[in-house]
Parts: structure tokens; sequence; C-alpha cells
């Protein structure tokens, strides 16, 4: 193993004051043979930096099932071009049953800018290729795909295809990667084949089955992945230990560790991110170059408890009149979360800074009056998103862009100052892979919030942005069939921002 690499097999077990476990010292299983392809989850790269990337498999067995062996040793091969001609780096380490056989690599020291093709040894079986890159030192231009929500029963995940065709430096997913629960007023297109995930066997299953999704498996060859979480990962509207079904936290926290440790054995994440800390972070920066800096959230695990609410529960509720809501103790990021993006903010070099994050982040008046907001949203935690908007006018910060997702629909709003003043925009991507949300969800949109330049609530997809030095550009990419695995993908919409315009326009 090179002494640059570091394997994560820790415990992402992250409930209220959780800490990270120590593996125990087990035998390594070295007669392990495999009779089925152990690989049948596929590869992942994510989180890559301007020397190096995070790798991930996952070990299984026979119908997928969990690997039936003791600790297993994984190699790995990192080379410059496809077929292997020229291999740069190699490793080893073992994949524990106790991580549910998963593997992740991360590599340093390798040169910037340049793409790498990776790929596992283990039982006497070959992974699939799977293409990484090194974050340019210098770069004129960055493509990002953005994608959220994707439920394996309403959809199917075709519309990948349209997205590795576009051929994005980055995949950004904004949240609901999985989703724990079935809708049965909902056509469905396929089957989970399982009751909704409560421990760490259901949540393991469930991230199986996504994995085995041919597409999904592509784009994750495809290009490095930049993932966030939202709720249905967990379970659907929680709020750091509140929850729908008011389950006492003692409770809950045992679901949402389980939940969380999966999301960790399933992901791209640098593992360096937990090794050592009392409860695993996810909030991280991922910068592209002297281009742009992209701070990455987690607006779930921190949050308070939900305005006007009833002790221990959290649903998206509409709030009518709720005081609450804009309580300046509030916050949906957690005071250590927030010091950390006011620094990022404060010491921004770069022209064009991104924010990722999972909920819709501008103000959504349901009424005229501007009194009626959905709970789940910014909305319910308005001093926090004030705060935020005030570091975003710092001097440093030239081009704030704030990305979203959650709501399975397409928007484009301003964010603006208390006196009106442009200070950036926000861009929401919608559904990749789910239902529409219901009829008049939102009001009547136009009339109740002017700052909104554009809004579709029937269309699914996802976001390509394409920034250079000038401008940023974005296209809303729209699918035809959400029930087709072949849909046709095109253009729904296309939008502009000049470089220090703080505004988009359509284009």
């Amino acid at each position: 193993m090179a002494g640059s690499d570091i394997f994560w097999h820790r415990r992402a077990l992250i409930g209220a004051m959780a800490s990270l476990a120590v593996l125990p010292t087990i035998g390594i299983d070295a007669g392990a043979r495999a009779y089925t392809d152990p690989f049948a989850l596929g590869v992942a790269s994510g989180d890559p930096s301007a020397d190096g990337f995070v790798l991930w498999t996952r070990l299984v067995g026979a119908q997928l099932e969990p690997l039936q062996a003791a600790a297993v040793m994984v190699r790995y091969e990192i080379a410059t071009d496809a077929a292997f001609r020229r291999i740069v780096r190699t490793g080893r380490g073992l994949a524990h049953p106790e991580r549910a056989h998963a593997v992740h690599v991360e590599i340093v020291g390798l040169p910037a800018g340049r793409p790498y093709w990776y790929r596992f040894h283990a039982l006497g079986a070959t992974s699939p290729v799977g293409r990484a890159v090194t974050v340019p030192r210098i770069a004129d231009r960055l493509r990002l795909a953005a994608t959220s929500c994707q439920h394996w029963e309403q959809a199917q995940f075709g519309v990948y295809r349209d997205i590795v065709a576009a051929e994005p430096d980055m995949i950004l997913q904004l949240g609901d990667y999985i989703y724990e629960q079935s809708y049965p007023d909902v056509p469905r297109v396929r089957a989970f084949g399982a009751p909704e995930p409560r421990d760490l066997e259901g949540y393991r299953r469930r991230h199986g089955l996504y994995k085995t999704d041919p597409d999904l498996q592509a784009a994750h060859r495809a290009c490095p992945w930049v993932v966030t979480w939202d709720d249905h990962e967990v379970l659907n509207d929680y709020a750091g230990l509140a929850n729908r079904e008011g389950l006492p936290p003692a409770l809950f926290a045992s679901r949402r560790a389980a939940a969380s440790q999966a999301y960790f054995e399933h992901m791209p994440i640098r593992p360096s991110l937990w090794r050592g800390r009392r409860e695993a972070q996810l909030y991280r920066a991922v910068d592209w170059a002297e281009l742009a800096s992209l701070s990455v959230l987690d607006t779930r695990q921190y949050r308070s408890a939900p305005p006007c609410a009833a002790p221990n529960v959290a649903r998206n509720v509409r709030l009518d009149a709720c005081a609450d809501a804009a309580a300046p103790f509030r916050t949906i990021m957690g005071d250590t979360q927030e010091r950390w993006l006011s620094n990022r903010l404060g010491g921004e070099t770069r022209p064009w800074t991104l924010v990722a994050q999972q909920v819709f982040f501008a103000p959504l008046w349901l009424d005229g009056a501007h009194r009626s907001t959905f709970s789940d949203q910014w909305d319910g935690y308005a001093a926090n998103r004030d705060r935020v908007l005030r570091e975003m006018t710092r001097p440093a910060v030239q081009n704030p862009i704030v990305l979203s997702g959650d709501v399975h629909s397409f928007w484009v709003n301003d964010l603006d100052g208390p006196s009106g003043s442009a200070i950036g925009s926000e861009i929401v991507t919608s559904a990749l892979a789910a239902a529409s949300p219901p009829a008049g969800r939102f009001g009547e949109v136009e009339r109740n919030n002017p700052h909104i330049r554009f809004h579709d609530v029937e269309q699914a997809g996802w976001v390509k942005l394409d920034i250079d030095r000038s401008a940023l550009r974005v296209e809303m990419r729209m699918i035809a069939d959400r029930g087709a695995a072949r849909s046709a993908a095109r253009s729904l919409a296309t939008f502009v921002t000049q470089s220090g315009s703080r505004r988009m326009e359509r284009d």
C-alpha cells in the first residue's frame, strides 16, 4: 500500500454524540474466491482535488447478498490510459465485513489537471474500469451536472445517458440519492421489492439495489461525483433528531445512524472527513482551480427543531404567520458549519462562488401577504438565510450562486438584500427521476414571488452548468418519459449571468 493512500473502513454511526468505531482485529480471508461478480455494484470516484480523489467499490456475494467472508484483500490500479498500458499507482487494503466489504481509497500525490482510469482486483475478479480526474491548477472552464431526487419506483434512470453524453467534469448530486419509502398513489415503473428500511441491513439493501441500475453505474464510471444527502436517505422531512413519526430522539438516533453508515459505505466521499471525529462531517469544499469555489453543505443533521411543531415531530407543512420561523437562534446549518461557510466566503479568491445544498433557499411565499411558507425549506430558518446572504455581500464574493434540489421542479430565483439589492441567484434542479409535485402546491408563484425568474413544476431532468471567466450558463434538461429506460432529453430553458451582474437572464 502506498504510504500516501488511506483506506477508510470506519463505522459511520452519526447519531447524537455517536463516535466513529474502531475496527476489531479480524483475520484475513486469504483463500476466498468469487463464483459470481463481486463488483456487481460497480465502481465510483469522487471529491477530486489538485492531486487526487477518492475511489470506491463494494464487494458482494451471489444474488447481490452480503459477501460471506472475513476481511478481503483488495488491490487497485490507476493508469493514465483506459487500456492500463501505463499504470502510475497501485495499492492494496482490506474490505471489512463490518463495513459491508466497502472500500474507500483516498489518493493523493498525483499530477494536477489530468484524467486517470482505475480498477480493483479481489477474489480472483477484476472490476469495471472507471474514470477519475485531478483538478487543474489553472482552468478556463468548468462543466457541472446538477442532479437531485431519484426514486427507484417512480422512474427509470436513463436520463444519466444524457448526462454522460454531455461529458461533465463532475456530477453534483444534491440529495435524495435513495428513497426510503414507497408512494402507493404514484404509478410505479419497478418495485423496491423490500419494506421500508429501518436498520443497517435495510439501508444497505436499498443502496445496493440502486447501485444495480446500469445507467447509474455508467454515470459513476464516467467522471467524479460530489454528493450530499437530504432527508430520504434517512426518513422524509427529518430535522436533526426530530422526525415525522414523532419517535423520541434516542430511538430515532439509532435509525439515523444506521442510514448514515450505509450512505457512507456506498458513496465516493473522502474517508478523512470522519477519521478521529466524534460526528461524521459531510460539509466540505471541492474547489475547481482558481475559477470556482464549491462549498457543499449539510442542511439536515444540524437543524434546529422545526418551527411551530410538536416536540420531536418534523414534517414539511404550511406555516401561517409562524413567528418562530424567523427566530434569530434558529439554524439549518449548525453553528460550526455556519462559521466554516463564513470563513470560506470571507476568504474567497475565485470569481465564481458556488454553494451546493439541498432545499429551496430563496423565499417561496404561498400567499400575497407574505405570511405563509413551507417549514422544511430555508423559510423555516429565515434568520440563518439572512446571515448567509449578508456573508455573500462581502467584498471578496463576486458572483454567488446557490444550487438546490428537493422540490422536483426547475426554478431560477433572484437572491436579494433587504432593500432589494441584487446579491446573487439560486438555481434549483428538478427531480432526476421522480414524480412531479401536486398541481397547485406552490400557489400563485408569479404574483406572490416577484424575485422568481422562472419555474416549471411539470418536468423532470437535470441542470447543466457551464462556467468560464466571463459568464455562467445554465441549461435545464428535461426528459420526455420518466418511465422509459431510453427516453430522450431536450433543453427546457437556458439562462446566463455575466460576471459581476449578480442576476440571471433568459438566454
